[in-house]
């Protein structure tokens, strides 16, 4: 069976894919991952190397709402 692209996109990434704190960021030659617990604990980087497998500031996004 053949991997997703969001899947395989989401294995790269690590937590940081399925994470609240997490903004992903686009520019015209790359895709980057921000942290936004970095602005207010400096324990966090504010664009961690991925893939991010273990975290202590991770929340999981809530679940999308099916309507």
């Amino acid at each position: 069976m053949h991997e997703t692209p969001a899947r395989a996109g989401a294995r790269l990434v690590g937590l940081c894919a399925r994470c609240r704190h997490a903004r992903r960021v686009e520019t015209p030659r790359s895709v980057f991952w921000r942290c936004d617990l970095a602005e207010r604990d400096p324990r966090f980087e504010r664009y961690p190397r991925l893939p991010v497998l273990v975290c202590i500031g991770y929340e999981p996004l809530p679940p999308e709402s099916t309507a």
